[in-house]
């Protein structure tokens, strides 16, 4: 039961509900693992690098919020809880330990074009039942193509 009613169908309140604790749990595991591998980058190019992930965890973390509200606002409540962060997650665990830049690189390429795709799935599923998600989606996955993209022309 929920208390927060929403003018959705209980059918499109459920996969638009899933789609954005999908996304919740992706946003989240992001920001964690920039975080993670901010702490431990090093190399000639760390400040650069360090810089960036700085980026993408601020990034992560308001999308993050802005998709809990949005599952709020249509009567599903968000979880994103550690336990069900760790177990639904589509993000690889991360290395342990110091990390080289060019490694810390990779590794954010890999989980932003992980987070991608299952963003763009989440796009799809959303498309007849709630464009108003579709939309929060859409906007928030150009800005993980742009993180994506700034960390792609690093590696190179």
């Amino acid at each position: 039961m929920s208390v927060v009613t929403s003018t959705l169908s209980d059918e499109a309140r459920t996969v638009v509900g899933n789609a954005l604790q999908g996304a919740l749990v992706d946003l989240v595991d992001l920001s964690l693992l920039a975080k993670q591998v901010h702490w431990n980058v090093v190399g000639p190019r760390f400040r650069s690098v360090h810089l960036q992930l700085d980026e993408v965890v601020a990034s992560a973390r308001q999308h993050a919020d802005t998709v809990a509200e949005r599952a709020s606002a249509i009567g599903v409540t968000p979880d994103g809880r550690a336990a069900t962060v760790a177990k639904t997650s589509g993000i690889s665990e991360g290395p342990e330990g110091w990390i080289q830049d060019g490694d810390v690189v990779r590794t954010m390429v890999d989980a932003l074009g992980a987070v991608i795709r299952r963003m763009r799935e989440r796009i799809s599923a959303t498309d007849q039942p709630d464009p108003v998600t579709q939309d929060l989606l859409i906007g928030l996955t150009a800005d993980l193509e742009k993180h994506h993209w700034m960390f792609q022309a690093e590696s190179r």
